[in-house]
C-alpha cells in the first residue's frame, strides 16, 4: 500500500478547521487531533489533523492484544490513529474488570485511514490511499466556513453522580487508611457524572470544548455509534527519533477571577508541599516504565514541578525523558509504561487493584491514551481526561473525573477538585451536575 501526498494552501486556518470538522459528518469512523493553538508544551507537529475512513482496523480486548498490534503494524507501514483503554492493564498484570459499563468501546482499537489530512501553519497536506486529493480539498474548500454556534437545550442534560458526595469522601477515608497500613502511597480514585436517555452533537460539543479549554491534545474520536469528546491537557508518552518523553500531570488548582488572585493562585500550586510530594511519587513512577524501554544512564527530569496555565486551571507539570533501546518494539514501549502512573497511583499494581475494588464505572478509554504512530515507529498519545463519553445508540453520556489521594489529602477538598475539573464539560453539555449529598 502507497499512500499519495499532495500539499495546499489555505488563506485561513480558522474556516478550513470549521470546514474540516463539518466534513467528518460524511464519516463512520474517524479521528480529528486538534491542538487549539496551545503551545504550552511547545509547538505541536500539526496545528490539527483528520484521519477518516476506515481502510483497515484491529480492535482487541485485553488478552493478546499488543502482540497482535505489533503484527498489525509490521503489516502495515502506514499512519495508524487509535487508543490503548485503561482496562488493558488486566493484559499486563492479573486484574480483573467487573464495573459498570455503558459506552462498550473495546479495549484498543486501530486504524489505517483512507485519507489523512493535516494542517500546520497555511499548509494542507493531503495523504490517500487513492489518487483523489484534489477531489477532498475541492469539496472542503465548498463548505461553509462557519459551524452553527453550540445551543445547548435551554433546560440542560442533568448529570447524575454515580455515587453520592458522602460516598466519595467515605471512599477517599477508606483509602488513606490503605495509605497508613502501607499498601500504597498515592491513589487515583475517580467517579463518574452520567446521563440516560438523552442525544447531544459530538461535533458542536467537540467545537464548544475546544474553544473553552484550548487543550493541546484534544481529540474527537468517532467509531460508528460511539464517541470520544476529550479536551486533554496531558502527554502520556511521546517518541520522536530515539528519544521518548513523558509528561505526567500532578497537582490542580482553580484559575483566579482577576490578575492578582490568578497569581496568587498558581503561587499557592506551585509551593504547596501536598502537590510535590504527589507529584514526585507520579515522576518516580515514571521514571521507573522508562527505565523498562530505556538504554542506561539516559533517564533525564526535564522539568520538576513546573506549572503551567490552561483556561481553567493551572496544572503542575514534570517531564521525564529517555534514549530508548534499539531492540524494542514501538508497541513494547508503550507497553512497558501503561496505564500511566498519573492516572494510577503508586505502587502501580496494588492502587490498580484498590482503583478496581473502590470505583464503581469501568474505566474505559477514560485514562487511556488515544494518539498514532507514523510510518516511521515515532509516536505521540495523550491521557484521555477532561472527556465527555457518548454512545448514541444507547443514548448515554459519561464524564469521569477524579484526583490523587495521598495520607493528608482533604477530603472535601478532593471532592470540590473533581468539580473543577468538571465545570467546562458540564459548561459545554449546557448542564448543571445533579449530585447526590
Amino acid at each position: 500500500m502507497h499512500r499519495i501526498w499532495k500539499s495546499y494552501q489555505t488563506e485561513n486556518k480558522e474556516d478550513f478547521r470549521n470546514q474540516l470538522l463539518t466534513y467528518t459528518a460524511q464519516f463512520n469512523e474517524f479521528i480529528f487531533l486538534d491542538s487549539c493553538d496551545n503551545t504550552v508544551y511547545g509547538k505541536n507537529e500539526f496545528d490539527f489533523l483528520l484521519a477518516a475512513g476506515n481502510y483497515k482496523n484491529i480492535q482487541c480486548n485485553a488478552g493478546n492484544t499488543f502482540d497482535a498490534l505489533k503484527e498489525f503494524i509490521n503489516e502495515n507501514n502506514d499512519w495508524c490513529f487509535g487508543y490503548f483503554g485503561y482496562d488493558l492493564k488486566n493484559e499486563i498484570e492479573d486484574i480483573n474488570s467487573n464495573n459498570k459499563d455503558e459506552i462498550g468501546f473495546e479495549d484498543m482499537l486501530f486504524f489505517i485511514p483512507e485519507a489523512i489530512i493535516i494542517c500546520e501553519d497555511s499548509e494542507i497536506k493531503i495523504g490517500i490511499i487513492d489518487n483523489n486529493a484534489d477531489k477532498i480539498f475541492s469539496t472542503i474548500l465548498n463548505i461553509p466556513p462557519k459551524l452553527l454556534p453550540f445551543q445547548g437545550k435551554k433546560e440542560g442534560i442533568p448529570l447524575t453522580a454515580r455515587v453520592s458526595k458522602q460516598n466519595y469522601l467515605q471512599k477517599i477515608k477508606q483509602l488513606q487508611q490503605h495509605i497508613i497500613e502501607g499498601n500504597v502511597y498515592e491513589i487515583n480514585l475517580c467517579q463518574e457524572f452520567y446521563a440516560e436517555e438523552v442525544e447531544i452533537n459530538p461535533l458542536k460539543v467537540f467545537d464548544a470544548l475546544c474553544k473553552r479549554s484550548k487543550a493541546p491534545f484534544s481529540v474527537l474520536f468517532k467509531w460508528e455509534e460511539k464517541f470520544l469528546i476529550s479536551a486533554s491537557p496531558e502527554r502520556f508518552l511521546k517518541k520522536e527519533g530515539n528519544r521518548i518523553t513523558s509528561s505526567p500531570m500532578k497537582g490542580t488548582i482553580k484559575r483566579g477571577n482577576t490578575k492578582d488572585e490568578d497569581e496568587y493562585l498558581k503561587n499557592e500550586l506551585s509551593q504547596s508541599l501536598k502537590d510535590k510530594a504527589e507529584n514526585v511519587m507520579i515522576v518516580d513512577l515514571v521514571r521507573n516504565d522508562l527505565t523498562k524501554s530505556a538504554r542506561t544512564g539516559t533517564i533525564k527530569i526535564d522539568e520538576l514541578f513546573a506549572v503551567y496555565s490552561f483556561e481553567h486551571v493551572h496544572q503542575m507539570v514534570s517531564t521525564v525523558s529517555a534514549e530508548v533501546r534499539n531492540d524494542l518494539h514501538v508497541v513494547d514501549i508503550i507497553k512497558n509504561a501503561f496505564p500511566m502512573g498519573s492516572m494510577t497511583g503508586a505502587p502501580k499494581v496494588m492502587a490498580m487493584e484498590l482503583i478496581e475494588r473502590y470505583e464503581e464505572t469501568k474505566r474505559g478509554v477514560y485514562s487511556g491514551a488515544f494518539g498514532y504512530f507514523t510510518p516511521e515507529k515515532d509516536f505521540d498519545f495523550n491521557v484521555v481526561i477532561r472527556s465527555i463519553i457518548y454512545n448514541s445508540e444507547k443514548r448515554y453520556v459519561s464524564a469521569q473525573v477524579g484526583g490523587a489521594i495521598v495520607y493528608d489529602s482533604d477530603p472535601e477538598e478532593e471532592y470540590e477538585e473533581c468539580l473543577v475539573k468538571l465545570r467546562a464539560l458540564i459548561d459545554v453539555l449546557n448542564v448543571h451536575a445533579d449530585r447526590t449529598d
